[in-house]
């Protein structure tokens, strides 16, 4: 009963006040919202990073120039991966944990189809084997051959968003694409993988390396080279031995010296994590500002609120409330306004995480939820306790003459 008079009591003061009230909740509601948004945003990358990653497979590895030691020799002293390093890789008899290799040129091209111009994300030149190396799947046409390859064939195969872009809902296979000024007959369109993030997948066109060599980038070195270990459990014994390969193609008898890297879907995958882990913790930490501001607005309410209600507090008084009773009024009101405020905070962050936030997908954290209600609930009973311990230590002469 005396709970219940209290609660009444106290959400009597706060409608006296609507405006301010309301005012005081918003801060705690932006509060609440902001750290379950962003703490989703973070998690959200997160997702994203780790779908595009293992979106190659668990057993692709990646052989990239530089120094493997992360030394700090000039870039131009480092020999640069060739299209002979991947023919190494391929040949070796005794190399039994590699499947597949694929060097990889990677360049940037307008593509023209009719009135229609558009720059894809990437322009890939390659062989077939990268389609297997690459987890990329073709869901209409078929992918280039061997013989494109050999023959330098004009052709193409296309990821979805190019297709789309470029097509819309017309077929794609057989029409030719003007690429950077050279024709190219798609024959393929490929899967869409899908993702979230500030790059896309699916935007891409593939074609033989020898053909986008010849058309954009020379016939020098790669970008990288693709390489598919036989089975999960064998990308360590494939990491040996693409090191062992390439060592003797480079005449580098330390492997201390090496100059090239080989990175695995786990190692990149462990990095980009911790990456994103300290975003995360870092988006927390500016929200949890916010949250401290609607602690010092309520802080701030509760004290005026106190000031209009001096005489109020001395008639109380006068009439024999005992101390422990105005504390407790005023301790509710500043709680109600908090758990008001983190409610609506939580309804509008939950809200907030359907839409796409700078091209990522936010994904809701539920102990981010209930943390940011529990602190906001208990950052109304804090900064609400000093203007109530104030309410409650005034003496009732004092309280009685106030004007």
């Amino acid at each position: 009963m005396i709970l219940w008079q209290t609660l009444r009591f106290a959400a009597g003061g706060l409608a006296a006040n609507k405006v301010r009230s309301a005012l005081t909740m918003l801060g705690v509601l932006i509060g609440v919202a902001s750290v379950i948004l962003l703490l989703a945003v973070g998690n959200g990358s997160s997702v994203a990073v780790k779908e595009s990653i293992t979106s190659l497979g668990t057993n692709a590895l990646t052989v990239s120039a530089g120094s493997a030691s992360g030394g700090s020799r000039a870039t131009s002293s480092v020999k640069r991966l060739t299209v002979a390093d991947a023919k190494a890789l391929a040949s070796d008899s005794s190399a039994d944990a590699i499947r597949s290799v694929a060097p990889v040129v990677t360049t940037g091209a307008t593509a023209l189809y009719g009135n229609v111009s558009y720059n894809p994300g990437s322009v890939v030149g390659t062989y077939p084997s990268y389609f297997e190396t690459a987890n990329q799947k073709v869901a209409h046409g078929e992918y280039f051959t061997d013989d494109d390859v050999l023959a330098s064939r004009k052709v193409a195969v296309l990821g979805a968003t190019t297709a789309r872009q470029l097509f819309d809902t017309e077929d794609p296979v057989g029409r030719v694409v003007v690429l950077g000024g050279t024709p190219f007959t798609v024959v393929g369109v490929l899967q869409a993988k899908g993702g979230s993030g500030f790059t896309d997948p699916d935007d891409v066109v593939v074609a033989p390396l020898p053909t986008v060599q010849n058309a954009f980038t020379g016939f020098g070195p790669v970008n990288q080279i693709l390489v598919q270990a036989a089975s999960a459990d064998s990308t360590a014994a494939a990491q040996s031995e693409i090191s062992r390969v390439l060592l003797g193609a480079h005449a580098i008898a330390d492997p201390a010296k090496a100059d090239f890297r080989i990175t695995s879907q786990a190692s990149l995958l462990t990095a980009r994590e911790s990456t994103t882990k300290t975003f995360t913790v870092l988006l927390g930490a500016v929200a949890a500002i916010s949250l401290l501001v609607g602690g010092i607005g309520i802080t701030n309410i509760m004290l005026v609120t106190v000031t209009e209600r001096t005489r109020e507090i001395g008639i109380r008084k006068a009439l024999g409330a005992p101390r422990a009773v105005i504390l407790g009024q005023f301790l509710t009101e500043s709680t109600l306004l908090s758990v008001i405020g983190a409610g609506l905070g939580v309804a509008a962050g939950i809200a907030g995480s359907h839409f796409s936030i700078v091209g990522i997908e936010p994904v809701v954290i539920p102990e981010s939820v209930l943390g940011a209600f529990a602190i906001a609930v208990a950052i109304g009973l804090f900064f609400g306790s000093y203007p109530a311990n104030r309410a409650a230590s005034l003496r009732p002469i004092d309280a009685l003459r106030h004007e």
